[in-house]
């Protein structure tokens, strides 16, 4: 009898594919030796039997998961940080989702969902306004006017304390904004001291005015996911001053967000993807919850580079394929195929079986004359 061991789930390179584990079976060593050493000393029937123990499959678990998100980041020149939360299930991966990053403009998800507490009943059309500028084009100066709402006066500074002490209240304690964007930080206090940013065996150069980690952005997400479902933390926090319906609203705002096309492109089109993207010279990222077929979840991810400028051809492609990398783990049963990715890596391989059938004489290739000028084909990693 032959051993086939059962094999562990696999992620097919070429297309993205996740071939899931299958069950195998191996003979019992232990119980066989002993078998065999009882036959030796029978003077009949000198009969040994080896077990057979059934292996299950190994299950396709977040595990799996992270260990092919690190080896996507191998070959990049500095940090990344992920994190992914489950929805159905609460189970959670993080790497490096501790570390105090830069709040670039994702944090001004914060923003948006403290004027939501603020503001008692609907907003009026001018604070409409400036969510919709703040949440789908990124919006500098409409964040800071958000701010000013928060405040309940023109004083931006204000609204920054107001809303760091709501984060901390929440228990997301690395989250801060201690300056509102492109304005002067105060000498009273240009920034706070977190435990995030107090560590030592990680430095990605975060931002004085304003910090998050990647876990504490996944978990205010699935807060506001929470509360649009009638339930959470946001509704225990608040209770009077923020409703389901209030959520649901920030959530359909963030959909339409369609620059920052980072996580949005590592899933198909008919997919919703509630985001919001921010970068800085140096750091990359996209934070948001994804709608899809195989159940919602929420993913968080940031590139970081030790650099004067982190180059978006670099970045840009990697973030997108970290993303579909973790909808085809919610989905493997009918995974997303990046059909030109797919279209080179198909065209690699007839190559490779050309070139091989070239080697061993089987084939043979004439030259023709060219009778038209070559295209240019367009770049499938045009940053938006």
């Amino acid at each position: 009898m032959l051993d086939k061991p059962a094999k562990v789930p696999q992620l097919l390179s070429d297309t993205g594919f996740i071939q899931l584990g299958e069950a195998g079976r191996i003979g019992d060593r232990t119980a066989g030796i002993e078998s065999l050493t009882a036959a030796l000393y029978q003077p009949e029937n000198r009969t040994a039997v080896i077990p057979v123990l059934d292996q299950p499959a190994p299950a396709l678990d977040m595990a799996f998961l992270e260990s092919h998100l690190r080896e996507q980041m191998r070959g990049f020149d500095g940090t990344g940080v992920i994190y992914v939360l489950d929805l159905q299930t609460g189970e959670e991966l993080s790497i490096n989702a501790d570390a105090a990053i830069s709040g670039l403009s994702t944090v001004k998800i914060a923003i948006m969902l403290e004027v939501l507490r603020v503001v008692d009943g609907e907003l009026d059309s001018d604070q409409a306004k400036l969510m919709a500028q703040t949440a789908i084009f990124s919006g500098n100066y409409s964040a800071n006017l958000l701010l000013d709402v928060v405040a309940q006066q023109d004083n931006a500074y204000l609204g920054v304390d107001i809303l760091t002490e709501s984060m901390h209240r929440l228990g997301l304690v690395n989250t801060f904004i201690a300056t509102p964007y492109e304005e002067a930080p105060r000498p009273t206090r240009p920034t706070y001291t977190t435990p995030a940013n107090q560590r030592t065996d990680i430095n990605l150069d975060p931002d004085p005015a304003m910090q998050t980690t990647a876990e504490e952005m996944g978990l205010l997400l699935a807060m506001v996911y929470d509360c649009a479902k009638g339930g959470g933390a946001l509704l225990a926090a608040y209770e009077g001053k923020i409703a389901p319906d209030e959520c649901q609203f920030l959530l359909d705002l963030l959909v339409q967000n369609t620059e920052g096309n980072l996580i949005r492109y590592g899933v198909p089109e008919t997919v919703s993807v509630a985001h919001k993207h921010g970068w800085a010279y140096n750091t990359h990222g996209d934070v948001g919850v994804v709608f899809s077929p195989g159940g919602d979840y929420v993913i968080v991810q940031y590139l970081h580079q030790d650099s004067d400028w982190l180059n978006a051809n670099v970045s840009f492609p990697l973030l997108r394929e970290l993303s579909r990398s973790v909808y085809n783990y919610f989905n493997v049963d009918n995974p997303y195929v990046d059909h030109k990715r797919a279209q080179k890596g198909a065209g690699k391989r007839a190559m490779e079986t050309i070139l091989a059938q070239i080697e061993a004489g089987t084939l043979s290739i004439q030259p023709v004359e060219e009778t038209s000028e070559p295209t240019n084909e367009e770049s499938n990693d045009a940053i938006p």
